[in-house]
């Protein structure tokens, strides 16, 4: 049972910045979560119900609508103290 998966232009514009390198990892991972959309690292941030996957120094922030089938990417940030506030 695939996903579909959304980026919002937020996400999309906190990804132009990074090297390429992590670009591409980072979007790698994003298409793995249509497959896998709770997968064995990911996190459920307790307070926003939203969840989150860590790669190396950077994170992604997302939603999981298991109704509509539909993975909502939220954030994507290096992973520092503030990453997950105000979500």
């Amino acid at each position: 049972m695939a996903f579909r998966v959304e980026i919002r232009p937020a996400a999309q514009k906190q990804m132009l910045p990074l090297p390429k390198e992590a670009q591409m990892e980072i979007a790698r991972s994003i298409d793995r979560l249509g497959d896998t959309p709770r997968p064995p690292r990911a996190k459920k941030l307790a307070e926003s119900g939203l969840w989150r996957v860590r790669m190396g120094q950077y994170g992604i922030v997302f939603a999981i609508d298991d109704e509509a089938q539909l993975v909502t990417i939220v954030r994507v940030a290096r992973r520092k103290e503030d990453t997950y506030r105000g979500l």
